[in-house]
């Protein structure tokens, strides 16, 4: 069972682990296979494995500016509970953290504080202050202590190397197919109902307006999309639409879900969007009778995408 640790002074392992680095942001098919490979050599070498991560992301820790993240921290946790991995240790980044050359954490931090046996790593990962830390660093210091040093090669899927920009990328340009295929789980955000225009209902297909849970999570860009809907327990399909409708008003982004086969008050409740298909893009029809007839198209699509009669 994964334990989580947000306090160093609270970590007490039971062997020197074997440890790997990094955001791990939206733990993708590439980060499993760094994760999967740590597991396995941890059991043989009859230690504990263990991932260290950082919160916030160091990009937003640094003020670089906002980044769209593909996993909050608690989705993250939720993620790696089925690695296998023994721990997983979250490090506060603060500025005076992020201040820390590249040798003073391999010394102070891997060695000193959670006394490693090796390092795992992806490929071509940097670290320490302006990311001077290497594999090269790493083995120069951690080798000649008799500390085993490993790089992954970069991850491919279907030859395409994994990585959370590219996944950015494609969720962005309104391409789940292929962020789904790099992440090897379908992408999902979560957001609270509130209250609309109602123009929905004038259409005869009402919508829960959703206004995102966390300014760090990463929105799709905009579109109709098929969907898969957890709410109250209970799953649920739909069509997405995220953009300005241009038919109706255009004045602001509004992300909103049509739910096939229900018609119940959900206002309030936590809702998580599971996206499956892009559908098409968002368009200005020349008036509400062709927006229903696209709109009635939509539901076909999507019942014929999760074969629902």
């Amino acid at each position: 069972m994964l334990q989580v640790i947000y306090d160093l002074s609270q970590f007490n392992p039971s062997t020197q682990p074997l440890v790997t680095i990094g955001t791990f942001d939206g733990v993708h098919a590439g980060h499993k296979q760094v994760i999967q490979r740590l597991v396995e050599n941890a059991q043989e070498q009859n230690v504990e494995s263990m991932l260290i991560t950082f919160d916030p992301h160091p990009r937003e820790a640094l003020g670089l500016g906002k980044i769209a993240l593909l996993s909050l921290l608690a989705e993250k946790i939720k993620l790696l509970e089925s690695t296998n991995l023994d721990f997983l240790l979250v490090l506060p980044f603060t500025h005076e953290f992020s201040q820390l050359t590249a040798v003073d954490f391999v010394h102070e931090y891997l060695v000193k504080r959670m006394n490693i046996s090796g390092i795992i790593l992806g490929y071509d990962h940097k670290f320490g202050n302006k990311r001077e830390g290497s594999i090269e660093l790493l083995k120069e210091e951690l080798l000649p202590l008799g500390i085993g040093v490993e790089e992954i090669p970069a991850q491919a899927v279907d030859s395409i190397i994994v990585s959370s920009t590219k996944i950015r990328n494609a969720l962005t340009l309104g391409n789940p197919e292929e962020a789904n295929r790099l992440l090897g789980y379908n992408y999902a955000f979560e957001g609270k109902v509130v209250h609309g225009l109602k123009n929905g209902r004038m259409l005869g297909y009402p919508t829960a307006n959703l206004q995102p849970t966390s300014p760090s999570k990463l929105i799709p860009g905009k579109g109709v999309y098929a969907v898969q809907c957890f709410v109250h327990e209970m799953v649920y399909k739909g069509m997405m639409n995220i953009g300005m409708r241009p038919t109706l008003d255009g004045l602001q982004e509004v992300i909103e879900v049509h739910f096939l086969d229900f018609n119940s008050d959900i206002y309030g409740a936590m809702v998580r969007v599971e996206l499956h298909e892009r559908i098409r893009d968002e368009q200005k029809f020349k008036g509400l009778n062709e927006l229903k007839e696209q709109l009635a198209r939509d539901e076909k699509h999507v019942r014929s995408t999760f074969l629902l009669s």
